[in-house]
């Protein structure tokens, strides 16, 4: 296959949750991409443990505070980008970059200030995609 070119910022969408245009930033020295989250709270159902999850928020144009329900998650400990240890849920999902469909392993993370909501880490980007760091 050949390999797709991403400059280090993009946008993407993740049609399974109806967000469109959501900016995108390549993070070639993370393992897993991420995803900003809002919300994100294990929940004990009768038909077991389900994460409850609202994706980006208020400041983003394609917030609109639903909640997204998953029965196949995990959790991972994880050392962010300050070098702190932190407790993550993971999910898998469709993303959509230069107009190709891919499934993925997402972390959730609380991402409020940073200008890119999801950021795209080498499980991802491995033999797709070069990256051009000038577009």
């Amino acid at each position: 296959m050949e390999k797709l070119i991403i400059g280090r910022r993009d946008i993407a969408n993740l049609p399974e949750f109806g967000l469109d245009h959501v900016a995108v930033k390549v993070d070639s020295g993370a393992y897993t991409s991420s995803i900003h989250v809002t919300h994100c709270k294990e929940i004990i159902t009768e038909n077991g443990p389900r994460l409850e999850v609202i994706f980006l928020d208020a400041n983003h144009p394609s917030f609109d505070n639903e909640k997204h329900y998953f029965e196949k998650f995990r959790m991972k400990k994880v050392k962010s980008s300050t070098g702190q240890e932190q407790m993550r849920y993971f999910i898998k999902c469709t993303i959509e970059i230069l107009g190709i469909h891919f499934k993925t392993e997402f972390s959730l993370t609380e991402r409020k200030g940073m200008r890119f909501p999801i950021l795209l880490g080498r499980k991802l980007l491995n033999n797709r995609f070069l990256i051009d760091t000038t577009l």
